[in-house]
């Protein structure tokens, strides 16, 4: 709760912005990104939604949260350049490469 902490207290460095920094790296804050996303969606799964149906939603709330942040054209041009990179394989987690 908010009354729990002085006014004034501060739990990191600050941006331009007044929000707290992080004091993790990028690749840090990737691998602990990416590890809570596979938890909440093996939770998910538990919890019986179907993987089609995750996969979808996941998918249009990261679209949703980048066209906020940066316009819908910069996010179209982003995802024009998808199909190549699922084609080489860059999302497939578990390839043989020959």
């Amino acid at each position: 709760m908010a009354e729990d902490f002085p006014n004034d207290a501060s739990f990191g460095p600050l941006d331009e912005d007044g929000h707290e920094t992080s004091p993790l790296s990028e690749t840090e804050q990737r691998r602990m990104a990416l590890q809570n996303l596979l938890d909440a969606w093996d939770e998910s799964l538990g919890e019986g939604v179907d993987a089609d149906i995750l996969a979808t939603t996941a998918i249009f709330a990261a679209l949703s949260d980048m066209v906020e942040a940066y316009g819908e054209e910069p996010v179209a041009e982003m995802a024009t350049g998808l199909a190549d990179r699922v084609r080489q394989g860059e999302f497939t987690l578990n390839r043989t490469l020959n």
